[in-house]
């Protein structure tokens, strides 16, 4: 029977969380496992998290709300995949323990999508950066606001020299040799 696990892919706006997290799924739905949910944090601030702002404890309240549902679907043995900024390791953390304490010791997968800051500002496709550079965007994570870089994540991807394909082979590496899912 397939075990429960979240993948977390954390990182600054731009970095390619959302792209990995998409072919992440579709690999695993390739390989049969087609019961993976997606989270991603601009869908779920919409719809879980209307009307929270980008202070640090909105930022948390948000984080805890995309890792109750992650630890729910953990817990009835739904893989998911979370694609969030979740900019502070304390947070990241907490939910790392919820999730573990559903599905198990490894159910948490934290993957650091790393990219430098100018080559997210490249990325910006929705002109978030320039509009922060402005002052127009208060609370920007990695302009004005901070990024707290996991200390020990178990998939540790350079997007800006790795190609996605290359980070989704990472990720489906990890998840074997860990018994997430059989080879």
């Amino acid at each position: 029977m397939q075990r429960g696990f979240t993948i977390w892919f954390t990182g600054l706006s731009g970095s390619g969380k959302t792209t990995l997290s998409n072919l992440l799924h579709h690999r695993l739905q390739d390989k049969g496992i087609t019961n993976v949910e997606v989270l991603d944090g601009d869908v779920v601030r919409t719809h879980l998290s209307k009307g929270l702002g980008f202070s640090k404890e909105d930022r948390d309240t948000n984080i805890r709300r995309i890792g109750w549902v992650a630890h729910l679907l953990t817990k009835h043995r739904v893989p998911n995949l979370v694609a969030a900024i979740s900019p502070y390791r304390e947070v990241r953390e907490e939910v790392r323990q919820m999730i573990e304490h559903a599905g198990g010791r490894g159910a948490f997968v934290e993957v650091f999508v790393d990219c430098p800051v100018e080559e997210c500002e490249k990325r910006d496709t929705k002109g978030l950066y320039a509009k922060a550079r402005r002052g127009e965007l208060k609370q920007f994570t990695g302009v004005d606001d901070p990024y707290e870089h996991p200390h020990r994540p178990e998939v540790h991807i350079r997007t800006d020299m790795n190609a996605p394909e290359d980070g989704v082979q990472m990720i489906m590496r990890h998840l074997k040799e860990h018994g997430l899912i059989s080879g």
